[in-house]
């Protein structure tokens, strides 16, 4: 599996579909978040976004350019609603290692309209 094609389950498996126990294929145990409101590690990780699934089912995420290059990926995408509309633009930046997400930043603009 390729970098992207990872990052591209991941999504889908993680943020779209909600099975949060896919973290398990993707994230390296010891996950490094560079993000102050998700702790470090995979377990942290799977809290933080099992918490948000149930709080926002309709929670999604469509990527819209996905870069990488060596052991980095980036990608960009949009948090959109059940209508369509953004509700956040996200870039992320992971570090892959041994074919799993090493480590994380991220970038969020909240969408001032919903377009």
């Amino acid at each position: 599996m390729t970098n992207k094609e990872l990052i591209q389950a991941f999504y889908k498996e993680f943020f779209n579909d909600h099975v949060v126990e896919s973290a398990d294929k993707y994230v390296a145990e010891n996950y490094k978040q560079h993000n102050p409101g998700v702790g470090q590690g995979r377990e942290a990780l799977k809290s933080a976004f099992a918490d948000k699934f149930v709080t926002d089912p309709t929670f999604k995420l469509d990527i819209q350019i996905l870069i990488a290059e060596e052991d980095m990926v980036a990608v960009y995408l949009k948090n959109v609603d059940p209508e369509g509309n953004t509700r956040c633009r996200v870039v992320d930046i992971y570090r892959i290692e041994n074919g799993k997400l090493a480590e994380h930043w991220d970038v969020l603009q909240p969408a001032e309209t919903r377009v």
